[in-house]
This record gives C-alpha cells, structure tokens and sequence, in this order.
C-alpha cells in the first residue's frame, strides 16, 4: 500500500509540473555556532550534534516554553494506581525517512541506548524493572519503585536528548558512534551534500505530520515552512556579519559583542536572544592526568577565578554577561552559592598551588579562535594560572577539534589535553541530575572524568527526594561537595544573540536553536 501511495504521488507531482512553471526551491540559510563534526546526539554530547538532532529527529516528551513537559511522539499515557506501570502510545502515521513505521520496539531500544549516556536516563534505568514494547504503537515502562521524574527523563531537552531512532541503528552500543541519521523528523539530512567544514544540507520531510497545538518552546506543532534548510561554516564572524547584511545568509546565531551595534543597525537586519536561560561558561579539567588529577591543584584554580574578568573580556555590555557564582544557573531553582570562596584570592590560589607539590607539569589549554566566547576566555584561563604559579602551554586548534580531542584519556605528550572552556547552555545544568558536567561517577562521567562517591551519593539522593524542600536542600550540600572535589568551575554567564533577516518570523522560545515553524514573510 505505502509503495502504490508512493507511485500515485509521483504521478500527481509529475502531472502537476507538466502544466505548469516548477515552483522555486525555498532555503533558509544558517551560520550555525560550529561545525558538524559527527552524527550521533548519543556518543557526543556537543551542541553542534544536539541541534542536527534536532533536525532529524522527534522526541517522546518535549519542553514547552514554559519548561512545562508536554507529549510530542506518545499521543496518550497512563500510569498504574501503584505508580509503577507506565503505559505510552504512540502518535498514529509515525515514519521514519526511510519509510518504515515507528514502533514501540524502536521507541525501547533508543530509550535503553540513550540511558547508557544521560544522566537522568541512568537514574531511569537503575529504577527500571522492565522495559518492553506491548505492540507496534505501544510500549510499557514498570519501575522496582515509585518515582516522580519519569517524564522529565523522558522529555530531557538537551545534552544527550533522547531522540528516537530505527531499532535496527539503536542497537549500535552507546559506546560506538552512528553514522546513519535515519530520524522521523521535520527534516532529512542530505549526506551526499555533507562537506565537512563547509555546508551541512536538510530537505523537508514530506512525510511528517505536525501535532496540532501551535510550537512552544522545544513542543508542540513542527511545520517545516522551507524546502532546504543549510547550514554554512563561515569561521570568521566579521565576513558572517557582512553575508548576513546582504542577504547572502539568512540567520547568524553566537553574534559576538563587537558586532552587535553594526548589525542592530544594517537594514533589513533584526537581533535578539539566542538562548532566554544563557549559557555557563566552564574551567574544564582533565582529572586523570597530571597536573590536574591534584584535588589540592584543581581547589586553587577556584580561588584564582574572577568571573568579572572573563565576562569582561567578551563585553561590556551587562546586558549580556553576569556574575554567577553558582553550578546551577543564576535564577533557576537550585541556585546557590554554597560553598563558593567569598572572593578571588590569587595569594591563596598561589599557597594552594605550593600546598599541592605542583611539579611544573605545562596545563595544555585548547584554544579555538573559531568560537568567540571560547577563544577570549581561554586567554584570560592562561594568564589567570601564570599569575598563581602554573606553566600553560596554549594550543590553537578550531571547536570541532576541540570537541574530539577532549575524548582523549591520554596524558598531554600523547595528544591529551588539561583544560577546554565549554559553554553549555542553563537548559543543560539546571539541577543535579540533568547536568553533564556535575555528574562523578569516574569512567563514564563527562570529559574530564572526574570520580567522587559523595558527589554520585547526593545525585542519587536527589533523585529520590520527595518535596522540592528535600532537593534544594541536597542541590545546595552537593554544591558544597562540588566546591571541594572541583570537577570544574564556572566562569560566568553569556547572554546570547541572534542576528536574521528581518522578513523572517515563527522563532519559538527555546533555548535550542531549532527552525521549524520560520517562516519568510
């Protein structure tokens, strides 16, 4: 039946352009803030993948732009009196790209391989007594215990997303990278036109069938209103800039500060916030190698932080950077400062460096000029360590290096590295569990592998927290811990803008940069 439908379509279409001019091709074209280095949202966890997931694939459960979770593939649910039987059905007429129908079976096995990775999709699992596909639009979750986070595992927005992929590629071990981006969503990637370092291309997908309640957020109706969506690697933000002034690009996402003022005042140019939480600048440290497998090392760099002076170093403008002294993002549920030193001490950092026998092992500090906020931040890294006693050894390399070289456990000499300076976005941090670079639990944490019990011990305890009282309450105690372990330190927050083509509209409120529903005037 679906081949004869297919046929039938053809026929029409074919009809269609004999009697009349062919339609152009509408495109929408994007400077994204990286490159697209890999294809699986699974093994790696940078943005660039998220957001080409995003593309390809649909989700369970999404955030609306109230953060509220809202259905987006499951159409109906319910759970057990007990609360330990959730039963899910699936929107009706879901396709892969490839045509094949999606089912329950495909729905448990990228479940279980996403849980392998995520946070909260680990905390799901070890809950988990059963996981199982009832039939072809159903599938069945039983849990050992009661637990009130289900959804929001299920509707994770960022980081390792749980996107729904075929059974037959969700199979893959989560320790080994897809390279087919068969999805069910808005979009098709178009691999034959993937050029690496230069254009990345997706084509509308047909076959999608929006839900009917309007966008919000990361949620609801996903209309593709472009035939091809293309996203062009420019890495030089000033010649962006100016193929954004001509037309010659559509969108501009990560503006730096400097360019802001030209390009709120070119015609035909609009600008406004990227992400509405902002993202957290981190101190990342390689904890398995020298000089940073030092606790005492790692405490001082805390001390030596002076987040006004980062932020300083990328703009002026309060606006768009501020002080956070905190692991979750200022203004969210759990922040805190807890823990936090009262203010920088470099004469205490320089005592701690003494206290921890640093050997004089150079800190290798990944520097991609290719990303603004990165690049200037990194500078300001290395001279904050020469001032408290370390040697630095500054290399350049562009993101989408930086984002496989961090995957390596070798020490320095070997093409391993000490320090990279991400900024994931407040979506991603926003408590205990859903943030990567909190998590301790040693091989299988983030990169940087930092490995503490307590740390794992007060996750778990969160997890399992009955009142929001409870949770602050352990949010703050793991701060704390945090504070002391230092798996990483934060180093501000960057409020992020967007620069478009002013007869572009249908942007949702998200704090993932997805282009559905624009639209041109």
């Amino acid at each position: 039946m679906m081949f004869r439908n297919a046929i039938l379509l053809l026929a029409m279409l074919t009809a269609a352009a004999s009697v009349g001019p062919a339609v152009a091709e509408t495109v929408l074209r994007i400077r994204p803030y990286g490159d697209l280095q890999a294809l699986d949202p699974v093994v790696n966890s940078d943005n660039s993948i998220r957001n080409h997931g995003y593309m390809v694939y649909d989700t369970l459960f999404a955030l609306d732009e109230h953060y509220v979770v809202r259905p987006q593939m499951v159409d109906t649910w319910e759970t057990s009196a007990d609360g330990l039987t959730w039963t899910f059905r699936l929107r009706p007429s879901l396709a892969f790209h490839d045509g094949a129908a999606v089912t329950g079976a495909d729905v448990v096995a990228s479940i279980r391989r996403w849980a392998m990775r995520d946070g909260l999709g680990q905390q799901l699992i070890a809950r988990t007594a059963s996981l199982d596909a009832v039939d072809a639009g159903t599938f069945r979750l039983t849990l050992k215990r009661p637990w009130g986070l289900v959804l929001d595992a299920l509707a994770t927005p960022s980081s390792q997303t749980l996107f729904i992929m075929p059974a037959r590629i969700a199979g893959t071990p989560a320790n080994t990278a897809i390279t087919d981006p068969t999805g069910s969503g808005p979009f098709i990637f178009r691999r034959e036109e993937w050029v690496s370092g230069s254009k990345i291309v997706y084509v509308r997908n047909p076959a999608y069938v929006p839900r009917e309640e309007p966008a919000s957020g990361l949620a609801g109706g996903k209309r593709a209103q472009f035939d091809r969506v293309e996203w062009h690697i420019i890495p030089d933000a000033q010649t962006a800039a100016n193929a954004l002034k001509t037309g010659e690009i559509d969108i501009f996402e990560e503006v730096p500060p400097d360019l802001l003022p030209s390009l709120r005042h070119s015609p035909g140019v609009s600008v406004a916030a990227q992400d509405p939480v902002g993202q957290q600048m981190l101190f990342r440290m390689n904890t398995l190698q020298k000089p940073f497998n030092n606790e005492k090392l790692r405490q001082a760099v805390g001390y030596a932080v002076d987040q006004a002076a980062f932020i300083s170093a990328y703009t002026d403008d309060p606006a768009l950077g501020r002080v956070c002294q905190s692991f979750y993002p200022c203004g969210s549920p759990y922040a805190t400062d807890s823990g936090w030193p009262a203010a920088p001490d470099r004469a205490r950092a320089r005592a701690l460096v003494s206290e921890s026998g640093y050997d004089g092992t150079p800190v290798v500090l990944l520097d991609p000029p290719d990303k603004t906020n990165t690049h200037l931040f990194t500078l300001v890294a290395a001279q904050m360590l020469q001032d408290i006693g370390l040697k630095t050894d500054l290399q350049v390399v562009d993101w989408a290096t930086v984002t496989s070289r961090r995957a390596s456990k070798e020490p320095v000499e070997k093409g391993g590295w000490s320090v990279f300076i991400p900024g994931p976005g407040g979506l991603d941090l926003m408590d205990p569990l859903r943030s990567l670079p909190l998590r301790a639990n040693c091989e299988r944490a983030w990169f940087g592998w930092p490995c503490d019990a307590e740390i794992e011990r007060l996750r778990a305890q969160f997890a399992d927290a009955l009142t929001d009282t409870d949770r602050k309450q352990i949010a703050r105690a793991l701060q704390s811990r945090a504070t002391q372990v230092a798996p990483y330190w934060p180093l501000g927050t960057l409020l992020i803008s967007r620069a478009f083509r002013s007869d572009l509209t249908g942007f949702t409120n998200a704090s993932v940069p997805v282009y559905w529903n624009v639209a041109r005037r």
